[in-house]
């Protein structure tokens, strides 16, 4: 029997220039995703609580009394308990994991972290069995994107047989959400991207998994202003998507 976390970290300290203008009067989980009237980081915590967190620790940064301003007017319509931590000088991802993980009310507990601009509804329970079967010291969800263009299909002659629009990627890419071991904290930089150091230490000692999303689940990454028309597109159009 498996237990599962409850506790999250979730990342939303990024500048989010590519978010342009959206994000010049507010950090980018502020950024609200139209047709919803509520902002990423609302959609993401309702989808942690319903995934069975109690506690999440918010990491802040770039224009952080605005996103403290709303967890404060929305903290009784929130579904669990929000720490915020505020990262005064930039620490790199890896750098800003720690500093939030250090406030979580377990430390010997494991945790889920997400980062602050993915939009996405998939089973955290499932993750977290997954990680705790191969007795990893992280997993990491892996998402197929796809690529923003028409590809273009040609025989061996170079006659060109099919255009497909948007297809699948044939690369998993990291899809920003992650199950952590308790001494997962330890390992990460004080300053700088655990994605250049720990992960790869990691993996070369077999201690990192991946959890491939469940076919049909929901993930975007709102990036750029596209993202956000996208993600107001496949609302409209009733996908199956997070409440």
């Amino acid at each position: 029997m498996h237990t599962f976390p409850t506790q999250a970290v979730v990342l939303a300290g990024g500048q989010g220039s590519r978010l342009r203008p959206y994000t010049d009067d507010r950090p980018k989980p502020m950024v609200e995703i139209p047709g919803t009237g509520t902002p990423i980081i609302g959609h993401q915590l309702s989808w942690l609580a319903a995934e069975g967190v109690t506690d999440a620790v918010v990491s802040c940064g770039h224009l952080a009394e605005v996103l403290q301003e709303w967890l404060e007017s929305a903290s009784a319509e929130l579904p669990l308990r929000v720490t915020t931590v505020v990262e005064h000088e930039p620490l790199g991802r890896g750098g800003g994991l720690k500093h939030a993980a250090k406030r979580l009310p377990s430390p010997g507990e494991p945790w889920y972290a997400t980062n602050g601009d993915i939009w996405t509804r998939f089973s955290l329970r499932e993750m977290a069995a997954f990680h705790a079967e191969r007795a990893a010291t992280a997993t990491l969800a892996l998402a197929r994107p796809r690529i923003p263009w028409g590809a273009v299909e040609t025989d061996e002659f170079g006659h060109v047989l099919d255009f497909i629009e948007a297809p699948p990627s044939p690369y998993l890419i990291n899809a920003g959400v992650y199950v952590f071991a308790s001494d997962f904290t330890d390992l990460l930089p004080d300053l700088g991207d655990h994605e250049r150091t720990t992960f790869p230490r990691l993996a070369r000692e077999r201690r990192l998994a991946g959890f491939p999303l469940p076919q049909g689940a929901y993930w975007r990454a709102i990036d750029t202003a596209k993202d956000l028309t996208e993600a107001a597109k496949e609302l409209a159009a009733g996908r199956k998507l997070p409440h």
